[in-house]
């Protein structure tokens, strides 16, 4: 592959067909050890990612673990 004037490059098509890259798809560009990495962009973002880290490392106060927490919150 080389570059184009524009900086483009084309993505072999037993490539682009293995991985889904087809017209219109988003792809992103990262840098990665030894070279560039390009990468489909994701268009959602797992239920999970959004709330990693959202109460913070003390949250539930210090010395508190998450099943007294749920023993708490259960009412037991």
């Amino acid at each position: 592959m080389r570059i184009s004037e524009r900086g483009q490059i084309t993505i072999p098509k037993h490539l682009r067909d293995r991985f889904g890259m087809h017209h219109n798809v988003e792809v992103e560009a990262m840098p990665a050890e030894g070279g560039v990495l390009i990468r489909k962009r994701v268009v959602g973002q797992h239920p999970v990612d959004r709330v990693v880290g959202i109460l913070g490392k003390d949250a539930l106060g210090k010395g508190v673990s998450v099943d007294d927490y749920i023993e708490e919150i259960r009412g037991r």
